[in-house]
């Protein structure tokens, strides 16, 4: 078995990474904007990206089922294997359930989301302020957790990489140059 993962999975996680972070600082730095025209188009390329996350993801998740990833350490404890599992599983989650819930919370205010400015995406709720608000509020919340999970995920990474100096965060890490 490889100790890697395979190049497109590498490429998705990152490519996924980035945008989230671009997403997280995006809609953190738009949602005390007074409403304007700028406003509304960075809530636009919000949408666009959102969507873009949601559609990468399920081809990452349809990528890993075909893909084993690559073991975890031997002797690795049991609580901390069981830690990474569940703690994968709840970005896998949330990668899925914010785009989602912000879908939803964009339906029930009145907003359609149109991917890119090309595509509409049909309105999953009808309009309806008290609905709109209960998901404003459950949308932020699952991005208060994914952060949570970001740092928690990224500080597991760096902790085996400088303290347990086995292989965990290289094995996801692209290779530059020669294979």
């Amino acid at each position: 078995m490889t100790h890697h993962y395979t190049r497109t999975a590498k490429g998705l996680h990152w490519l996924i990474a980035l945008l989230m972070l671009g997403l997280l600082a995006l809609g953190f730095y738009m949602q005390d904007l007074p409403l304007s025209p700028q406003k509304l188009q960075l809530y636009a390329w919000h949408k666009w990206a959102g969507v873009t996350v949601f559609l990468l993801v399920i081809l990452r998740l349809a990528w890993r089922v075909t893909h084993k990833a690559p073991l975890l350490p031997a002797g690795m404890p049991r609580w901390q294997q069981w830690a990474a599992q569940a703690t994968h599983l709840l970005l896998y989650g949330l990668m899925l359930a914010i785009p989602l819930s912000g879908w939803l919370m964009s339906s029930a205010k009145g907003f359609q989301t149109v991917w890119f400015g090309v595509l509409p995406l049909p309105d999953l709720l009808a309009k309806d302020k008290a609905l709109g608000d209960l998901l404003q509020t459950l949308h932020m919340s699952l991005n208060l957790l994914l952060v949570a999970l970001l740092v928690a995920h990224v500080a597991a990474s760096l902790k085996h990489h400088f303290i347990n100096k086995d292989d965990v965060l290289l094995r996801i890490l692209p290779k530059f140059g020669k294979a």
